[in-house]
């Protein structure tokens, strides 16, 4: 087989569909192995960045980049049309719910119809954005099976397995996470065939640790929403504990330190302003959708969804009891938030809890200001347009906010300092506290 040549002798040329926080990392990874590698991206304003060798995500070093660029084997394009110089097109392109929570899944249904019309015999397809279990087999499996082989061939139809080989391999991008890189995270993959499996296999295991191959494609979707699932419900669970332990008056975190001290069967999940990211507030519900047709309701999804996008507007709700207990109100309140990114120490926006925030205390009539380091600016997402940037955390500044609400922990904040000179402290991270700072300002939501 010509492509299993390829692949093992580093002659393959690898497309990555989508520069994104799965791609783009993914793309160098290929690249720091010695495969050449093109990147596609219908996002203009990436392309000279790229291909001057810059970084427009934080944690994406730009040494990293201008390495791969430097060596040739890196480089970035918004034409599509060169998609049959690749061997190997892997498709990283985001899948959001709509405002009904159904799939939004017209970054692949695009993305797929523009590989069907480049697509040659020979080359590998891999989609690894996360979706329900059927995508890969239902959606884009007919796009490709129903284009011409060749131009001249008339009627004759790519088949699949024979022709050109497609699997699916979910991505497992912990953004930052200084354990686990892309490299080192094993990789599930599932092929449509056991050919197409075979060549997918081949690919990753050239630049990860360890492959996992599953029985097909849709075993392997189901597997990342598994993952991600799992997480959901067992942070919705420590959301709500977080509740019924404050009326109770008693600290969760206190408690959950001292459950993690179990040796077996329990393992530590914990509370927040809400769930961010691109996985686990929108991966749950592309199988709760899927679960409709064949007549089943995912009870414990659906509770964990409830739970978790109520969380925003409890910390609202104990932030406003905060005030009560100092005589102020939260309509008109000056309120600083910390954070702004979906978890701490990178730039990613994603599904940030912090962007609810700022929309339910503007409705309660609050004027709302932000501190991030890593976003200096609020980007532009596809529910929110605030026109707002981060402001300095001097002495001055934090003394004139009715109170702070912390939404990222950071680990570059200057918690003590932060405490000495803001009035009103609510702490929605048990952030200072874990850096050792302690006062009866703090108050935790």
């Amino acid at each position: 087989m010509e492509l299993l040549k390829k692949i093992e002798d580093n002659s393959a040329i690898v497309g990555i569909i989508g520069l994104g926080y799965v791609g783009l990392p993914l793309g160098l990874e290929f690249a720091a192995k010695g495969y050449k590698v093109i990147g596609f991206d219908i996002d203009e304003r990436k392309i000279p960045i790229l291909n001057s060798g810059n970084s427009y995500i934080k944690h994406i070093k730009t040494e990293k980049i201008k390495k791969a660029v430097d060596s040739g084997k890196f480089s970035a394009t918004s034409d599509f049309s060169k998609l049959p110089e690749t061997d190997a097109i892997i498709v990283c392109v985001p899948t959001p719910l709509n405002e009904h929570r159904d799939p939004d899944l017209s970054f692949i249904e695009n993305s797929g119809k523009i590989v069907a019309k480049y697509l040659r015999a020979g080359q590998l397809v891999v989609l690894e954005s996360s979706t329900y279990p059927g995508t890969t087999d239902e959606i884009l499996l007919p796009m490709f099976e129903s284009a011409p082989l060749t131009q001249k061939s008339g009627d004759k139809k790519f088949v699949v397995g024979k022709d050109f080989y497609l699997a699916f391999s979910p991505e497992r991008e912990d953004p930052n996470n200084p354990h686990y890189s892309t490299a080192t995270i094993p990789k599930v993959i599932g092929g449509v065939t056991t050919h197409c499996l075979t060549v997918s296999q081949a690919l990753y295991n050239k630049v990860i640790v360890n492959t996992v191959p599953v029985s097909s494609t849709r075993a392997a979707e189901a597997t990342k929403l598994l993952e991600n699932i799992y997480r959901s419900v067992n942070i919705a669970l420590v959301n709500e504990l977080k509740m019924v332990f404050d009326r109770m008056d008693l600290d969760v975190w206190e408690v959950i330190k001292a459950a993690s001290t179990k040796p077996f069967g329990y393992q530590a999940f914990y509370p927040g302003p809400g769930l961010g990211g691109h996985c686990i507030p929108i991966d749950p519900f592309y199988l709760t959708w899927k679960a409709h047709e064949y007549d089943i309701s995912t009870k414990f999804i659906e509770l964990a969804g409830e739970i978790n996008t109520f969380q925003p507007y409890y910390v609202i709700e104990r932030s406003m009891e905060v005030l009560n207990k100092h005589k102020k109100a939260l309509n008109g309140s000056k309120v600083l938030i910390l954070g702004a990114a979906y978890k701490k120490d990178i730039d990613d926006m994603r599904e940030s809890p912090t962007l609810k925030l700022i929309e339910i205390l503007h409705e309660r009539g609050a004027i709302v200001e932000y501190n991030d380091p890593f976003v200096p600016k609020l980007p532009r997402t596809r529910k929110y347009q605030y026109d707002m940037n981060s402001v300095e955390l001097t002495k001055e500044n934090l003394s004139g906010y009715d109170f702070v609400l912390l939404s990222t922990d950071h680990s570059g904040y200057d918690y003590k300092f932060i405490e000495q000179n803001a009035k009103i402290i609510v702490d929605t991270r048990n952030a200072f506290e874990n850096h050792g700072v302690k006062s009866n300002k703090i108050y935790k939501a």
